[in-house]
């Protein structure tokens, strides 16, 4: 029971520090209660799916279903912008864990098997989401965010180039979240190249939004 609740209480704050990352990157309004219910809901699936069941992969991709699911029905986000978002919070989010496994893999996490619902475990999402957190809040802090997504679902939205590239770009996404954990899993010395793809597919979210916020074309 208490393994239940500890991995239930990580993994929403998990899931609500990407959904907070998104919103502030994105200067959208943020609705605490739904993005905690959200977080219930995907801690729950997590849950089922990784402990219950022992499908770490489909529990990844899961996931990411997830998080596009409730940006484009629950806080609705027009179905085109909440890919977009739901790829760059993903890259992001996986981008600074990457980087911290790597670096407390050399100090005292001595091995790549580690359990998922371990201490050290934990101890890596905690910090993976106060990272995350911190850039978010100081991006909404400084409003250094992006505000070409609009607010109203059904709209009618014209559709530039580089949204088009934007939205392709989660494809890949999808791909390199699920190929961390295969590496991961299977100890592989590539898995060190991770946060390479993370930031190369981050690099071009970035470069492409802020050429469609400040209304540049390629």
């Amino acid at each position: 029971m208490l393994d239940f609740v500890l991995f239930m209480i990580f993994s929403v704050i998990e899931s609500s520090t990407l959904f907070y990352f998104a919103f502030k990157v994105f200067k959208i309004d943020l609705y605490v209660k739904e993005i905690i219910f959200a977080g219930f809901i995907m801690a729950f699936f997590s849950y089922t799916i990784r402990i219950v069941y022992g499908l770490a992969e489909i529990d990844i991709l899961v996931q990411y279903l997830l998080v596009f699911c409730f940006l484009w029905q629950l806080f609705r986000i027009h179905i085109f912008y909440a890919a977009i978002m739901t790829g760059m919070a993903y890259q992001t989010y996986m981008l600074i864990q990457s980087l911290v496994y790597l670096v407390l893999n050399r100090t005292f996490i001595s091995t790549l098997h580690i359990p998922t619902n371990s201490l050290r475990i934990y101890f890596l999402q905690c910090l993976s989401a106060l990272l995350v957190f911190s850039i978010a809040f100081y991006i909404g802090k400084r409003r250094k965010g992006f505000d070409f997504v609009p607010d109203k679902p059904d709209g009618k939205i014209n559709i530039s180039h580089s949204e088009k590239i934007l939205f392709a770009l989660s494809f890949p996404s999808i791909t390199v979240v699920v190929l961390m954990l295969y590496l991961f899993d299977s100890s592989s010395p590539y898995f060190r190249l991770m946060p390479l793809f993370y930031a190369i597919i981050l690099y071009g979210y970035l470069y492409l939004s802020r050429k469609k916020n400040f209304g540049d074309t390629i």
